[in-house]
């Protein structure tokens, strides 16, 4: 049965925003607890108890806690899915499902944050070389989707939705997905195809407000 389940999250963040899909994909109602980590809310003791590692999200399911968004949306779609097909039990099915959010983790949304996350804090991006980390990242999921409509296989699984999530926070940067073809057309068809994917809209939306208003900041000074 699906029990009470806490979900402490920031609406901008991508991995709280792979969760959400996924939770929605599987028809499963979060309790939701927005956590301002800005104002150091992810410190308090009584979350720290949560999630030693104080970061978001963070899921506590009828006093399991566990956190990462990847290993949250595998947890849900095992604990909760009624079939596999969101993380198919197949061991070379599941073993590419697992290597790209494996690679979105690693590689794609590393280069990412690796560039972008500066220009959170300070207005100003990281350097040339990061940007070409991001080319480079966006280029080998370019191949991954060659003659393919989903990342991992032939339907939507959850390497389709975290990487949805990384790939729709690189719109609140204004980044030009146009000149990888295949990724620009896997997004398109992917935003149609995923569940709670209004959500995540607004999501990117608060984020892309957020880089705005730092860039104007950073012009000031």
């Amino acid at each position: 049965t699906i029990g009470n389940m806490d979900f402490y999250y920031s609406p901008g963040s991508s991995g709280c925003r792979t969760v959400l899909m996924t939770a929605k994909a599987l028809g499963v109602e979060l309790n939701k607890k927005y956590l301002n980590t800005r104002e150091g809310e992810q410190l308090k003791p009584e979350f720290v108890k949560l999630n030693p590692q104080h970061t978001i999200p963070t899921l506590v399911d009828n006093g399991f806690s566990i956190w990462e968004s990847r290993a949250i949306a595998i947890y849900l779609v095992e604990k909760y899915g009624k079939d596999d097909s969101l993380f198919p039990k197949d061991p070379k099915k599941q073993a590419v499902v697992n290597q790209r959010l494996q690679f979105d983790m690693g590689t794609l949304y590393d280069s990412f944050a690796n560039y972008y996350y500066p220009l959170f804090r300070t207005g100003q991006p990281g350097t040339p070389e990061d940007f070409k980390k991001i080319e480079t990242a966006v280029g080998f999921l370019n191949t991954f989707l060659e003659g393919q409509d989903y990342v991992a296989g032939d339907h939507l699984t959850v390497a389709d939705i975290a990487i949805l999530a990384t790939i729709s926070t690189f719109e609140a940067v204004d980044f030009d997905l146009s000149k990888y073809p295949n990724v620009d057309r896997w997004y398109k068809s992917a935003q149609k195809v995923t569940p709670g994917w209004d959500e995540n809209v607004e999501g990117v939306q608060r984020l892309k407000d957020m880089v705005n208003a730092k860039k104007a900041e950073h012009k000031k000074n």
